[in-house]
């Protein structure tokens, strides 16, 4: 009868450990989709503000040098 206990108690700790390290997998998986969002929002953000700051750094280039 003990043998039969100990192998149950084996099993329910593995179990309970394996089930732990699958949550810092979801964790890290999770982690990386957040950072990938923030690339993303990040590369729409240079995208769309690219052209209208490249224009106001142009004015301001015209301004400082004067007219040609």
């Amino acid at each position: 009868m003990l043998p039969l206990l100990i192998t149950l108690q084996s099993f329910f700790v593995d179990t309970a450990d394996r089930l732990k390290g699958e949550q810092k997998g979801a964790t890290a998986v999770e982690y990386g989709l957040i950072v990938g969002l923030i690339a993303v929002v990040i590369i729409v953000a240079v995208t769309l503000l690219g052209t209208t700051l490249d224009g106001l750094f142009d004015d301001i280039n015209t301004e400082l040098n004067g007219p040609a």
